[in-house]
């Protein structure tokens, strides 16, 4: 891959992440549903939209130059990965209280994995 496909790659990682973090931040009122229809639907977008933020987050990561940089990136996305995943624990378990915090935490997750790549979204 020369120069111009790293870029290209490396764009379209971030516009998928900004996407997600943008629909991510605003599936709040989804969870106010408690029917089976729904839980299912909000179980399947977020391990739809967890899968993409790991491509992606990996490869920036991959692509990082500094390695202040790279390492800060890499606790953060560690931080919403973990919070991703008790969300979808919660999702899993039918509990509307559970889900709404753990939707809180990973939503300010999120932001501090949005805020790490700063300018480049």
């Amino acid at each position: 891959m020369d120069q111009h496909d790293h870029e290209m790659e490396q764009k379209g990682c971030l516009c998928r992440i900004k996407n997600c973090a943008i629909e991510l931040l605003s599936m709040e009122e989804d969870l106010e549903t408690d029917d089976e229809e729904s839980w299912d639907l909000v179980g399947r977008d977020l391990r739809l939209k967890a899968t993409f933020l790991c491509i992606d987050l990996s490869r920036l990561i991959a692509f990082c130059q500094g390695e202040e940089h790279k390492k800060a990136l890499t606790v953060v996305a560690n931080k919403f990965f973990y919070s991703m995943d008790e969300l979808g624990d919660a999702v899993e378990s039918r509990s509307l209280p559970l889900t709404q915090v753990r939707y809180g935490d990973t939503a300010d997750a999120l932001r501090e994995v949005v805020a790490v790549l700063g300018p480049s979204l």
